[in-house]
């Protein structure tokens, strides 16, 4: 069972996304009760690949309603869950192809919390534009239909 709790769509309109990856999220406990609550951002988040590691930043998780001073750093750098051989893999693509990896969501599933990375191109002005133009007229499209429906 998937419970998500953030999307980046800001990703989705700034990024092709090429491929996807699960990995696990290192975090401290008031970090889960506090994504439980649906309290994150992904908005200016990104993957950095150092040492053979990787680390989720930017990422906001807002600190635990309930917390007390021991509460989290809600900007803190976390590390992320992969196999040494998918790590190995991300970062030759990410330096050879002038790619970088976003974080798409964070979500639990069977009671672990996990965030799905892609490896993403940039997108340019235009095909920006080109995008919203695209799901403007798929939506007119689909209004339509629907009131030819009835």
């Amino acid at each position: 069972m998937v419970k998500t709790i953030a999307t980046n769509r800001k990703a989705y309109h700034d990024y092709h996304i090429q491929e996807t990856h699960e990995a696990g999220i290192s975090l401290l406990g008031t970090e889960v009760k506090s994504l439980r609550e649906g309290r994150a951002n992904l908005k200016e988040g990104y993957v950095l690949i150092k040492d053979g590691e990787a680390f989720l930043l930017n990422c906001h998780i807002s600190p635990y309603s309930h917390g007390n001073q021991l509460n989290h750093e809600p900007l803190r750098t976390r590390k992320l869950l992969l196999h040494k051989n998918e790590i190995t893999k991300l970062w030759g693509s990410v330096s050879q192809k002038g790619l970088t990896l976003v974080p798409l969501k964070i979500y639990f599933k069977h009671g672990k919390a996990k965030v799905e990375i892609g490896l993403a191109k940039g997108k340019r002005q235009y095909e920006k534009r080109d995008t919203i133009k695209k799901k403007e007229a798929d939506r007119e499209i689909e209004r339509h239909m629907k009131s030819s429906r009835k």
